[in-house]
C-alpha cells in the first residue's frame, strides 16, 4: 500500500462512510483535515492528562467510606488523597493506552493516516474515563490493514488486562457474603477460571472483594468483551467482516435479539448498546480487495479473538445487591 492520501474524488472512497464509534473504537475521518503539527500532538496529550486526574480522583472515591460525602467534598477535603488512587488508575490507564496504541501502531505500519489516542476524561463517580478514540483520515481499503488494525487494540489490552487481574486477585479479599453490599460485578468465564488458579474454590456463602487492581483488570476486560463486539465499525465488526466479508451483516443482526433480550433479562445497559448499533449500522463499509487472502494465521488469530469475546463476555455485568 502507498503512503499517499486516498483521493477524496474517488468514488470509491466517496461510497465509504465516515461515522463515529463507541468510546473505545476506530473512527474514520476521511474528509478530516490533518491538524497543525502542534494540536496533534497537544490536545492528546492535555486529554490524556485530564484523564490521569479524573482516573485517580476515581480511585480514590472508590475508598470513601461516607455515602453522603460527595466526589468533589472528597477531593476539596484532602486533595492528597488522589495518590489513593494510583493503583487503579495506573491499571486502567495501562490497558486503555496498550489497547489504542495497538490500533496505531498497526495503522503507521500500514500506512493508514491515524491521530494519537484521543483519551477522554470523565466524571469520577464510578472509573472516570469514557475510553479513548483513534481518528482515521482515510478509510481503510486493504482487507488485511482492516483485520490487523481492528484486532490489535483488543489482543495488546487484553494481555495486559489478564497480567493485571492476575495481581489484582492476589491482593484481593476472599469475605463472607454477609460483608458484601452494593455493586456487584459480572463473573465472565475468564474471571472464574483465573480466580480459581490464583485463589482455588472459595467456600460455599463467600466472595471475592477485588482490589483496585483487579477491579481495574475486570473493567479492561469488560471493554474488550465490548469492542468484540462484531457490529458495524467496532473493532470486533472490523475483524468480522474482514473474515467473513458481508455475512459480517447477518452476524451483526443476530446479535441485536440477544441484547435486546439481555437487557430485559440482566443489564439494561444492553439497551444503549443496541440503540448505539442501529445508529452506527449493522454492516461494516466494504474494502477495495475483498478477496484478498488473509493467510492461515491471521486466520487463528481472529478465532483466537472471537474465543476472548466469548471469554470476556458477561451477560449480566453489573448488579446490585
Amino acid at each position: 500500500m502507498d503512503d499517499e492520501r486516498p483521493d477524496p474524488n474517488d468514488p470509491f472512497i466517496r461510497m465509504v462512510p465516515a461515522r463515529e464509534l463507541h468510546g473505545y473504537g476506530v473512527v474514520p475521518m476521511d474528509d478530516d483535515p490533518d491538524p497543525p503539527p502542534r494540536s496533534s500532538v497537544a490536545v492528546p496529550i492535555g486529554l490524556f492528562l485530564a484523564t490521569v486526574f479524573t482516573t485517580l480522583w476515581a480511585g480514590a472515591y472508590q475508598t470513601n467510606t461516607s455515602p453522603l460525602l460527595g466526589a468533589w467534598q472528597f477531593l476539596i477535603n484532602d486533595p492528597t488523597a488522589l495518590l489513593k488512587g494510583l493503583p487503579f488508575a495506573g491499571t486502567l490507564l495501562g490497558i486503555l493506552v496498550t489497547h489504542e496504541l495497538g490500533h496505531y501502531v498497526l495503522s503507521r505500519i500500514h500506512r493508514v493516516p491515524a491521530s494519537l489516542p484521543l483519551f477522554i476524561p470523565g466524571p469520577p463517580h464510578f472509573i472516570g474515563t469514557f475510553g479513548a478514540i483513534i481518528r482515521m483520515r482515510g478509510p481503510i481499503l486493504s482487507r488485511k490493514a482492516l483485520f490487523d488494525i481492528g484486532v490489535a487494540g483488543p489482543i495488546a489490552g487484553f494481555v495486559v488486562a489478564v497480567a493485571a487481574l492476575v495481581i489484582g486477585l492476589r491482593l484481593s479479599q476472599v469475605v463472607h457474603l454477609d460483608n458484601t453490599y452494593g455493586l456487584h460485578l459480572g463473573e465472565p468465564l475468564l474471571l472464574q477460571f483465573v480466580s480459581w488458579l490464583v485463589l482455588g474454590p472459595l467456600p460455599e456463602g463467600y466472595d471475592v472483594l477485588l482490589h483496585p487492581v483487579g477491579f481495574a483488570a475486570w473493567f479492561g476486560l469488560f471493554v474488550t468483551s465490548l469492542n468484540l463486539i462484531p457490529i458495524g465499525q467496532l473493532d470486533g465488526g472490523h475483524v468480522a467482516y474482514a473474515l467473513w466479508g458481508p455475512r459480517q451483516r447477518t452476524i451483526a443482526l443476530a446479535i441485536l435479539p440477544i441484547l435486546i433480550v439481555l437487557g430485559f433479562v440482566g443489564w439494561p445497559g444492553w439497551f444503549l448498546w443496541a440503540g448505539m448499533a442501529g445508529l452506527m449500522g449493522f454492516a461494516h463499509p466494504p474494502v477495495m480487495d475483498p478477496e484478498a487472502a488473509l493467510g492461515k494465521t491471521r486466520i487463528w488469530i481472529g478465532w483466537g479473538a472471537l474465543a476472548i469475546f466469548v471469554l470476556t463476555f458477561a451477560p449480566i455485568p453489573f448488579s446490585v445487591h
